[in-house]
């Protein structure tokens, strides 16, 4: 069955997807190519013939990926700002919307995979799914502002897409069935990011209620100086000195050249090294729409009327490190790193039997996601819309080295255990669907009422649901370890 809708920018026609309307790959946004590569996205060019949208588009440029969870290849396109609509039905309205912005460092990624069908939430929830995909990489995040005015967003025109999307959101998505007034905004790991980074600019307020922040908080941007390390790197393997250089290379060179800047800024011990918390190609702050760090525009105020819902998963690095085997003098350098020199002491006092494996992917694990969550949290301590999760399920799949890894809780929250590769991640044995079943059940309710059926978080009573074979509440899990961070920043 073929369906037709006429959105502001020009007619779509979709089809029937796992007992959904779907639409793929409707344009948002302009090409940011040629002249418009590394500015501010604007609305797209309108149309008059009917545009298929049947089939997924292309990705944004990116390499191709070495891990779990990124395909060693993509078909990419700069052409790229393009988003996808699962619904019930376009007809009756009123309906909650969840829009979901894909995880991948800000590097890899797009939002038509498999685990990101959101026909679940639509046929359980009566919810239109909304999955987008947005600049990355060099083209998405590189500050080139000192090039004039014009670059003046190049640092976060990532996000800048975002924010589009939502906009589009708002003037189009009551001819899908939903409801713009009840937006839900959802993301994973730098989708994480995003959405805890959204959460921190003024320009979003008043384009979704509900937040919720999977493996990233609002800790993950780089300061200006930090950001101007980035570009003039970036600029010397490019071989550029001038915006028109960087205009006329190939895609495919800007991406080689992204490639050598993170060679060059990522490897650890190297004189530019941006340091253990962060990544190059990440937001830039100090411009007039992200003009702070999120988390300080968060603890000040803005996204107060948001109901927030975050959390993390129990082993999150293992998905990096689960071949690793590391020496104890490793560890002691990478938790001094990380913490100071008693972190690592508080972590072998609330787990003597670990390995020393298993203490760097705990102390890991907290650094770069359990405790900028909780934080986040607690910058929102003014309002009692918040609420915190903990997946603990561990995967079987590596002779069980996995864990509670990064990204395997998301097609437990998207019911999606039956999708292409989800499998192989969860490792053999029955499938644990009680577990998605409690997790997707809690998404649909925050979606809907901005409450996923546990008592919120305070700094006072540290209500964690956790997601586990036998799923509830937890008062303040880990606490040990959570106390060894304090007065860490």
């Amino acid at each position: 069955m073929m369906t037709q809708v006429e959105t502001t920018a020009g007619p779509i026609e979709g089809r029937e997807k796992d007992g959904t309307l779907f639409f793929a790959s409707i344009p948002y946004a302009a090409g940011p190519t040629e002249s418009r590569r590394f500015h501010r996205a604007e609305p797209p060019e309108p149309w008059t013939e009917i545009l298929s949208t049947k089939k997924i588009g292309a990705a944004a440029p990116q390499l191709a990926g070495t891990g779990l969870t990124d395909a060693p290849s993509v078909r990419w396109n700069e052409d790229c700002l393009t988003l996808n609509v699962a619904t019930p039905a376009t007809t009756g309205g009123g309906r909650p919307v969840l829009v979901w912005i894909h995880g991948g460092a800000y590097r890899t990624g797009q939002g038509g995979i498999p685990w990101y069908n959101g026909a679940q939430f639509a046929l359980h929830g009566d919810i239109v799914v909304v999955s987008i995909n947005y600049r990355l990489g060099a083209l998405g995040f590189t500050d080139l502002s000192t090039f004039g005015t014009e670059f003046e967003f190049s640092g976060i025109n990532g996000l800048l897409d975002q924010l589009l999307a939502l906009e589009w959101v708002q003037h189009n998505i009551e001819r899908f069935g939903g409801d713009p007034s009840k937006v839900t905004i959802a993301g994973e790991s730098a989708g994480g990011f995003s959405v805890s980074t959204l959460l921190g600019m003024p320009a979003t307020s008043g384009l979704f209620r509900h937040a919720i922040a999977q493996s990233g908080a609002a800790h993950h941007t780089l300061p200006p100086a930090a950001g101007k390390v980035v570009a003039d790197t970036f600029l010397q393997e490019l071989d550029a000195d001038g915006p028109s250089q960087v205009m006329a290379a190939s895609v495919e060179q800007i991406l080689r050249a992204q490639q050598q800047t993170i060679a060059r800024l990522e490897t650890p011990g190297t004189p530019e090294t941006l340091g253990v918390a962060v990544s190059a190609f990440y937001p830039v702050v100090g411009n007039r729409l992200l003009v702070e760090a999120p988390i300080d525009a968060i603890t000040s105020g803005v996204g107060s009327d948001v109901a927030v819902m975050t959390g993390s998963n129990r082993h999150e690095t293992t998905l990096w490190s689960y071949q690793n085997q590391i020496t104890e003098h490793q560890l002691e350098q990478r938790a001094r790193e990380m913490g100071d020199g008693h972190l690592l002491k508080h972590y072998r006092s609330a787990r003597p039997r670990d390995s020393a494996n298993d203490l760097m992917t705990a102390i890991s694990t907290d650094f770069m996601f359990r405790i900028p969550a909780i934080r986040l949290l607690e910058a929102r301590s003014y309002t009692q819309h918040n609420w915190l999760y903990q997946f603990n399920w561990e995967s079987r799949a590596f002779n069980g080295n996995l864990k509670a890894t990064h990204a395997l809780e998301i097609p437990f929250a998207f019911d999606n255990l039956h999708q292409a590769g989800v499998n192989d991640f969860i490792g053999p044995g029955a499938i644990p669907q009680h577990v998605a079943d409690r997790m997707h059940q809690a998404w649909t309710s925050f979606i809907h009422d901005g409450d996923p059926g546990w008592d919120p978080y305070s700094s006072k009573v540290r209500n964690t649901m956790i997601f586990d074979d036998e799923s509830g509440p937890m008062e303040d899990p880990d606490s040990q370890e959570r106390n060894a961070w304090e007065g860490i920043r």
